[in-house]
């Protein structure tokens, strides 16, 4: 009697433990991402608002059966709908419709959480209500810019304005990267320029001087005061936001127990949020025109600043610089917007830990970097944030203003999606 009843016991335990990680949100995500990384590695926005678009249909699916968040796209009510066929079906219906060439690896995940579901009146209310929901999500984003063109004239070269380094991105002559993310309608957003950075500090200025002083310090190859771990998250936070802050995602998911509704809502808010950031922050870019250190510290004789000394053959970190313009920070607005949303679901203070196996060497297309340590640990999101920032100016591709500002900026778009979207009700 008494081995029975342990057997039991260790049955039940082992069942407990099996639902407690199996999240199939969190592996909607972990395929949809991959996905996205296979086919573009990032370099556009398909893969966040692909993420972001899926996440909501689940989120309002879910939400239509037992609603504890208000929806973004789909309103109906349906309680009698089972929720895993509902979000098995809406993540299938966006993921399939925006990479179809990988539909059967999605079907695939749908079928198997489908077979766990016993009751068939349930699952076809479920499906129908996921089908719905993922038809609504796509249609509220129909024409929103993401993939739009548009031209970008290069200004002539002048103290403090953007100009082309194509040997050193790596890129062809007159190519500028991201103009048209600024004409992408945001999720959140009234407007792509809601949220305005202040301008760079003056180039003739004390504040800009002492920027480029600590950058060109601090952010060139091979530094000697640049200290090992100033290197190491430099090169660590390269990987984009979209894989490092979903992974994240899906690590407090699984820790924190999250529900299947909660974990919907957190993706779908982090992505949003990285969306946004991109948005704001690539329009103020291209408003401000601002150029990167590596022009200035080669150029920086012709800049009219007393305290700034020139260096021709000056090189950054990762010996790289990508083509736009500097000021804000992106990495440093798509990582704040997405601390943000995990500062208000979880709090700000929490321990963490983050992983990042490999970066690139230098910039996109360039031989993987293995990193030692793969692990990096916060006491609080907020601190994480700004690190991400600040890696910027150590790997030599961002004065300290793009990054603070950058960062300034993130939250603030982060903090919009946050109070604007699926809020509770």
């Amino acid at each position: 009697m008494r081995l029975i009843l342990v057997l039991l016991l260790l049955a039940g335990f082992a069942f407990k433990a099996r639902a407690e990680t199996a999240n199939p949100v969190v592996e909607w995500n972990e395929l949809l991402l991959s996905t996205a990384q296979s086919e573009d590695g990032f370099l556009t926005l398909k893969g966040v608002r692909a993420a972001a678009i899926m996440h909501l249909a689940i989120h309002d699916s879910l939400n239509a059966i037992e609603g504890e968040f208000n929806t973004y796209a789909y309103h109906d009510p349906a309680p009698l709908a089972d929720p895993g066929a509902a979000l098995a079906h809406a993540a299938y219906d966006v993921a399939a419709d925006q990479y179809p060439d990988k539909a059967a690896d999605f079907a695939a995940l749908r079928d198997r959480w489908l077979a766990k579901v016993d009751d068939s009146r349930a699952e076809s209310a479920g499906a129908a209500v996921g089908a719905a929901a993922a038809r609504a999500a796509l249609a509220k984003r129909v024409g929103d810019n993401w993939n739009t063109e548009v031209e970008y004239q290069l200004h002539p070269m002048g103290p403090g304005v953007y100009a082309e380094f194509p040997d050193h991105s790596g890129t062809p002559q007159g190519f500028v990267f991201g103009a048209a993310w600024a004409h992408a309608k945001g999720f959140a957003l009234k407007s792509a320029d809601q949220f305005r950075a202040p301008p760079p500090p003056a180039i003739d200025s004390d504040a800009y001087a002492r920027a480029f002083n600590e950058v060109k310090e601090v952010g060139r190859f091979q530094s000697m005061t640049r200290t090992a771990d100033q290197t190491h998250l430099a090169l660590w936070w390269k990987d984009f936001a979209e894989n490092s802050h979903n992974r994240l995602a899906r690590k407090l998911a699984v820790e924190e127990k999250l529900s299947l509704a909660e974990s919907a809502r957190l993706f779908a808010l982090i992505n949003m949020g990285i969306f946004d950031a991109y948005v704001s922050v690539f329009e103020n870019k291209f408003h401000y025109n601002h150029w990167r250190p590596y022009t200035a510290i080669r150029w920086a004789e012709n800049d009219g600043n007393p305290d700034t000394a020139p260096e021709p053959t000056w090189n950054n970190t990762h010996r790289h610089t990508y083509a736009f313009p500097s000021y804000p920070s992106a990495h440093g607005a798509v990582c704040a917007a997405a601390m943000a949303v995990f500062s208000d679901v979880f709090g700000d203070a929490r321990k963490f830990e983050m992983e990042t196996k490999t970066v690139d060497i230098a910039g996109p297309f360039s031989e993987p970097l293995e990193m030692h340590p793969p692990t990096r640990r916060f006491k609080k999101f907020s601190s994480a944030a700004e690190e991400c920032a600040l890696s910027r100016v150590y790997l030599g591709i961002h004065f300290r203003y793009d990054s603070v500002e950058g960062t300034k900026l993130g939250r603030a778009v982060g903090e919009n999606v946050i109070d604007t979207l699926l809020t509770r009700r």
